[in-house]
Order: structure tokens, then sequence, then C-alpha cells
């Protein structure tokens, strides 16, 4: 299905754009809805990939229908808070039903947040929150599980491997997998998702599952400097943590990452009830997957 016609929202954002990019390799015929006023930069970069432009109000679901009529799949890359995840996102679903669309790709790309209870992550409740309309619409939905990005590792953003400190940090227990998969492959499939009309309400990948104890022996191969495993806690320990992040730091509620967020998908990550499984990354044979060891080569160009 090389000439399908994929809709796509959030992509002027980093994953977004590289669904963009994935799907126009595959040969899809995209369109890119984005908010009006958006920086010409961003409309020129997805215009380069062959993306066709919609400049819309998200808000407005007669203004997202006419942009999604005619098109197979809606592929939703929007990042944000209640605003963006609830709001803006059912009107990006009542717009695709409205246009007949038959597939609806929510933005979740995360870890697998059915298998906890709700009030352990904020940004992940909101994504439970959604799908409770999502699984009352009449559309056919499929939700993409990737764990957490494994470019995060390498520049920092998810300080587990500290290279100053030559430390592996974790609480719990050392041996716990996690689940990572790149932006880069996480958008590949996502794309052949988009152009699949025959796949499940979920699906799982992840590039790699190391524990902390496999990431420190990477980190020691890579660099040839010796990393060693930190504990830093118990998870109840971590789970204190957070709330008193939380409270001397209100104004994180505002933010999109504030630390205290990190702190609780590192916990969610590290009790084990996320996991990923069974995987599907054998569902699109052409995808290579990326692994922790490769990302920290390519981070330190190591061949």
């Amino acid at each position: 299905m090389s000439d399908a016609a994929i809709v796509v929202a959030g992509a002027t954002g980093d994953l977004g754009g590289r669904i963009t990019r994935a799907l126009r390799e595959q040969g899809a015929r995209v369109t890119a809805l984005v908010r009006r006023g958006a920086a010409p930069a961003k409309t020129e970069r997805l215009q380069a990939l062959g993306a066709t432009i919609a400049s819309i109000d998200l808000s407005s679901q007669s203004e997202v229908a006419a942009a999604c009529a005619g098109a197979s799949c809606v592929v939703s890359a929007l990042a944000g808070l209640r605003d963006v995840i609830v709001d803006a996102q059912t009107a990006l679903l009542e717009g695709a039903i409205k246009a007949g669309v038959p597939r609806f790709i929510p933005s979740d790309y995360s870890i697998d947040f059915t298998k906890f209870p709700a009030g352990q992550n904020r940004n992940l409740d909101l994504r439970r929150e959604f799908h409770e309309r999502l699984d009352r619409a009449k559309i056919s939905a499929t939700t993409i599980f990737n764990g957490a990005f494994a470019d995060m590792l390498a520049t920092g953003q998810m300080p587990v491997i500290l290279f100053k400190l030559r430390r592996v940090t974790y609480w719990g227990n050392a041996d716990q997998r996690m689940d990572f998969t790149t932006m880069d492959d996480t958008a590949a499939f996502t794309a052949r998702a988009a152009m699949d009309a025959n796949t499940p309400r979920f699906l799982r990948i992840a590039g790699d599952q190391p524990s902390a104890r496999d990431l420190a022996a990477v980190a020691s191969e890579v660099t040839g400097q010796r990393f060693r495993p930190l504990w830093a806690g118990s998870l109840g320990m971590l789970g204190m943590m957070i709330k008193v992040a939380r409270t001397v730091a209100p104004g994180g509620e505002k933010d999109l990452y504030p630390a205290w967020q990190g702190m609780q998908y590192m916990r969610n990550m590290l009790d084990g009830r996320a996991k990923l499984e069974p995987l599907d990354n054998d569902r699109y044979p052409a995808i290579h997957w990326t692994t922790v060891r490769d990302v920290l080569k390519r981070h330190f160009g190591r061949p």
C-alpha cells in the first residue's frame, strides 16, 4: 500500500517529523496537520520531505475533518499536557471519525501504562484518560508501546548512565530489564503500522532490553572505561523522593517534563509491571533494530 494517504498531527515535533520522513520513504502520501502560525522553518522541512501542509485550528473538529478527508489513517504525535493529549487529541479523533478515516494511532509511544494503576505517572494518566474516549469511538485504534527512547541514554536527557562518574544509577533491582527503542526505529515501525490495515489494538516494540547491570557493561565496552551500577535506593525510597520533589516544586505541574515526571517514568520502568511482552519486533522484517550499544557507539563516534 505504498500510495496510502496518511495524516500526521504533531509533524513539526521531533518524533512527528521522523514519522513523516519514514512514511514518505515508504511511499505514503502525507498530510501534516500544522497549527496556524507555526514557524516557516518547521513547515519548510516537512515540505522538503514531500508532505502536504494543512495549517488548521487543531481544536476545530470541522477543520480537522476537512484535512483528513480521504486518509486511511491518522497518526498522532502530539506532545503536551491535558489541553493537548486529552482535548486537542479528542478533536483530532472526532475530526478523523467525521471524515470517515478508518484507523487512528494515538500519541502514546511509551511504556505499557495499562499494566499499572492510575496515579503513578502524571503524563501517562493523561494518555489513559484519552484511551477511555478512544475505546468508545467508532474507529479502529492501534497503540504503539516502545518503552523509553534509547537516544536519551546518550544525551543525558535520561540521567541513567552518568558518564563523568562512570556509574549507571538505578533503584530497586540491578537486573530488572527495561525497554528502549530509538526514535528512528519507533518512527519506522509507526509508519509501517499506519500503512498496515490489519494492526491489533496494541503493538509492543523494543530495540533493546538491558538491565542496569547490562548498561554498565555496555558503557564500559564502548568507552573503554569501567562503569559500575550505582544503587540509589529502593523503589519505595524513589516514590518518597517523587512526592517531595512534586511538593517543593508545584510549578512543575504546568511543565511537560519536570524532574519528578522523569522520576515517575523511571519508577514505572524499574518496578517491572510496565515491561513490554510479547514483542512485535518481527511484524515488519525490514526494520533492523538499534541496540543501546549502537546508540552509544554512534554518540562516541566508535566503529
